[in-house]
């Protein structure tokens, strides 16, 4: 675990180095940007972004986070576009547990048990859980143990044959939607945890015989229908971000949080919280 305010390395995500160049291109093309439509809205020249793109120029600090900045880089990404310029990270990433990350944790519990008696979650990028409320644990009922990690995976445990995936009423929708959430991040991010995970999930027998077209919910959410010795659990999630991150781990960090479907949820979500926080 990294000291305090100190960089973490973090061999799991750990790229081998193509150099500057090739990384500022495939962040250009994952974004589907001309070397043109990034120089006018960078304000560099499309002749110093095909020299730093060759490594026929060497870029300075300001100007790799400029591009990064435009290009919507993520912060983790924007240290490895520093290190393969041969600048050091300005990005820190604190461990979860940290002293410096108090008033974020705080900021997390009060959000998490705020929320209750609903079920809510504070995940990093991998989908790994970092914290939960009191509730989220009813909701595991039939869940293998080995599921529930550390750490305890998202997909893992809503998608796997031996987690929720048999419980969910409407599985195929709810699967459909999480991939796409993930095909989604990976795109976003390009990081190869992600990747790896969706390859996992992808080969789960759960998800190998849903369709590969479903038609669109008829409702204004997607809804997760969960079976429970309670009675059916009809809900909707939202997700929330930090808005002003300046830590990797800070950035990475999201708070799902579940909301009753109908009144008949809200009565055993109130009841399985009570019974939760005895």
């Amino acid at each position: 675990m990294a000291q305090d305010g100190a960089m973490e390395p973090d061999a799991a995500h750990r790229r081998a180095d193509p150099g500057f160049g090739p990384l500022l291109r495939a962040w250009r093309e994952r974004r589907r940007l001309s070397q043109q439509e990034l120089s006018l809205t960078a304000e560099v020249s499309a002749r110093h972004l095909s020299f730093l793109e060759t490594g026929r120029s060497k870029p300075s600090r300001e100007m790799v986070l400029t591009v990064a900045d435009h290009l919507d880089v993520p912060l983790r990404e924007r240290n490895e576009l520093l290190a393969a310029a041969g600048f050091a990270a300005v990005y820190p990433r604190r461990a979860y547990d940290a002293p410096a990350m108090a008033t974020v944790r705080a900021a997390v519990e009060q959000v998490l048990h705020g929320h209750q008696p609903y079920p809510a979650v504070a995940v990093d990028r991998a989908w790994n859980v970092v914290a939960t409320n009191d509730v989220v644990g009813s909701l595991l009922t039939g869940v293998d143990p080995v599921l529930l990690g550390p750490p305890t995976n998202v997909y893992r445990v809503t998608l796997h044959p031996d987690g929720l995936a048999p419980l969910l009423v409407n599985l195929d929708e709810v699967a459909h939607h999480l991939l796409g959430r993930l095909r989604r991040d990976l795109d976003a991010t390009g990081d190869p945890a992600l990747g790896a995970l969706l390859d996992e999930v992808e080969h789960y027998p759960t998800v190998r015989s849903l369709p590969r077209r479903i038609d669109p919910p008829d409702a204004v959410v997607v809804p997760f229908r969960l079976r429970h010795p309670n009675g059916e659990l009809a809900m909707f999630t939202t997700i929330t971000t930090f808005g002003t991150p300046a830590d990797v781990t800070v950035a990475e960090l999201a708070l799902e949080l579940f909301y009753p479907l109908n009144e008949v949820t809200a009565d055993r979500l109130s009841q399985l919280a009570g019974s939760a926080c005895r």
